[in-house]
């Protein structure tokens, strides 16, 4: 999916936004689509924890999460879940009132 299909379907918000942490991995496609998504709502940073590097941060993830699969998404103190989760949220016009509080 093009990053300008979400900037177009939705209402992109302004910089006072709640923080964005994604656990991901070098070589996933799915946390690619996150971002684009995240940066199309206006989300400028993005706290990315990469479990492909640091196998502690793995079991970091598992652990809070309970999912052993990238992305693993936190708007705040949130876990969304991953990607189809995200994107859930954003059809339902959840991720806009998420990410600003």
């Amino acid at each position: 999916m093009a990053a300008g299909k979400f900037a177009n379907s939705k209402e992109v918000i302004e910089p006072d936004m709640m923080k964005v942490v994604m656990y991901s991995s070098g070589f996933c496609p799915y946390c690619i689509r996150a971002e684009r998504m995240l940066r199309a709502r206006g989300v400028a940073e993005i706290e990315k924890i990469r479990i492909d590097l640091n196998p502690a941060r793995r079991a970091e993830m598992v652990e809070k999460t309970g999912r052993r699969t990238v992305p693993q998404i936190y708007i705040g103190d949130t876990h969304v879940g991953g990607y189809d989760d995200l994107a859930q949220l954003d059809r339902n016009d959840g991720l806009t009132r998420l990410l600003t509080g």
